[in-house]
């Protein structure tokens, strides 16, 4: 993974670090903040994060489309996470991210507000979504993950984007 922002972030909230123990049994993930909810991305979904750079639009994108951007030659969609998941949207600061992502085999940029850190989590830590939804981006979730006094919302990528949304997005972007 390729990180432009070398801001270290902190192992564990307690401060202690998160230390992998050579067990098959952990995943890492990296977390990052939406509006107050905390989520959690496989890290090897995540391709890089960079600083907020101009995003282009792009007319008759679904209305979570913020546009697209040049990433080293390669035009990459961009999608604003508040607006998907149904949040009010906010302005950007200077801990706001774009995390380009692999899902579906294509590189999607995703907008944060925040990076929070890389995470080792047990699998037993993670349990199933709940059934119904009440949080951000409930119908997004793989699981939730229980760390010390934090929650986070996994997400599945594969869910970001229904069928119809991709190929709307794919049609706007050509």
């Amino acid at each position: 993974m390729i990180c432009e922002d070398k801001k270290a972030a902190p192992a564990s909230t307690t401060g202690a670090p998160m230390v992998d123990k050579g067990g098959d049994d952990l995943v890492q993930f990296v977390t990052c903040r939406i509006a107050h909810e905390e989520f959690a991305l496989d890290v090897l979904s995540v391709q890089e994060i960079n600083r907020m750079v101009e995003v282009t639009r792009v007319p008759k994108a679904p209305y979570f489309v913020e546009g697209v951007i040049n990433l080293r030659g390669r035009i990459i969609p961009v999608l604003d996470l508040r607006r998907r998941f149904g949040l009010p949207a906010s302005d950007r600061t200077d801990d706001s991210r774009i995390m380009v992502v692999l899902v579906r085999q294509r590189m999607v940029g995703l907008i944060v507000d925040e990076v929070v850190e890389v995470l080792r989590v047990s699998k037993a830590a993670i349990e199933p979504p709940p059934s119904v939804g009440s949080s951000a981006g409930a119908e997004f979730t793989q699981g939730v993950g229980r760390i010390e006094d934090r929650l986070l919302i996994v997400l599945d990528l594969n869910r970001l984007l229904l069928p119809a949304e991709e190929s709307a997005m794919a049609s706007a972007m050509n």
